[in-house]
C-alpha cells in the first residue's frame, strides 16, 4: 500500500507515495547510487541483484586492498559490525529497505521499489539482532563518504547525541536521509538521534501508516 494505496488492506485510500503516478513519468535512473546503512543487504537477492553496487576498484576476495581505500575486499561494500569484508544481511532489514529504494520493477517478481534502476551500496554496522554501536556508525558513515555515492539511507537511531557521529555526517556532505523514529515522538522536544541533527546536509523522515497516520 505503500506505493499505492487504494484501500486494498482496509487503510484510506491515496495514502501513498503515488508510485505508479511517478513511474508513468519517470520509473528511475541508474546513475543513481544510495548507500544502504544497515543491517546489510542480500546481494544476491533476485530482486535487487540487478542494482547492486560493486567496487569497480576492487578484485573481490584475492585478499589485497585494491583501491588502497583501507580495506580489502570491499566489493559489495563493508560490515563494521563484525569487521569484515562480506556486509550479507543476516536481519533482513537492511534488505527490507534496500528493496524500498530500488527493486526492479515490471520483472513479475517481489516489489518495485521507488526507483527501478538506482544502485544500492551495502554498509553494515548493524547486527543480526539489528543492534549496532555509536563507534561503529561513525565507521560506517565514514566509509560512506569515501564511496563515490550520491547519498545514504539511515534506518536507525535512538542512541545520545554524538559530536562524532555529526561531523562524520556534515564531513562527507554526501545527502544523509535519517529516519525519525516509530514512536509518534516530537523530535524537536524530545532529540532522536542522528535524525535530529541540525546538519545541512540531513533530511529527517517520518512514516505513516495505511491509515494516513503519523507512526
Amino acid at each position: 500500500w505503500g506505493m499505492h494505496n487504494t484501500g486494498q488492506s482496509g487503510g484510506v485510500e491515496d495514502a501513498d507515495l503515488d508510485g505508479p503516478e511517478a513511474w508513468d513519468v519517470e520509473t528511475g535512473n541508474g546513475e543513481i547510487t544510495v548507500g544502504i546503512i544497515d543491517t546489510g543487504i542480500d546481494y544476491n537477492h533476485e530482486d535487487l541483484q540487478g542494482n547492486i553496487w560493486t567496487n569497480s576498484g576492487e578484485v573481490p576476495n584475492n585478499g589485497i586492498d585494491d583501491d588502497d581505500n583501507g580495506y580489502v575486499d570491499d566489493y559489495y561494500g563493508y560490515d563494521f559490525a563484525n569487521y569484515d569484508s562480506d556486509p550479507w544481511d543476516d536481519n533482513g532489514h537492511g534488505t527490507h529497505c534496500a528493496g524500498v529504494v530500488t527493486a526492479a520493477g515490471d520483472n513479475g517478481i517481489g516489489v518495485a521499489g521507488v526507483n527501478w534502476n538506482a544502485k544500492v551500496a551495502a554498509i553494515k554496522f548493524l547486527n543480526s539482532g539489528g543492534g549496532g554501536t555509536t563507534e561503529g556508525a561513525i565507521e560506517a558513515v565514514l566509509y560512506a563518504n569515501l564511496l563515490d555515492i550520491h547519498m545514504t539511507s539511515n534506518s536507525w537511531g535512538g542512541g545520545p547525541f554524538s559530536e562524532g557521529l555529526k561531523d562524520a555526517i556534515e564531513f562527507g556532505e554526501k545527502l544523509f536521509i535519517a529516519a525519525a523514529g516509530n514512536n509518534m515522538n516530537n523530535n524537536d522536544a524530545n532529540p532522536f538521534y542522528p535524525a535530529t541533527y541540525d546538519s545541512e546536509n540531513l533530511i529527517s523522515v517520518a512514516a505513516i501508516d495505511k491509515f494516513d497516520q503519523l507512526v
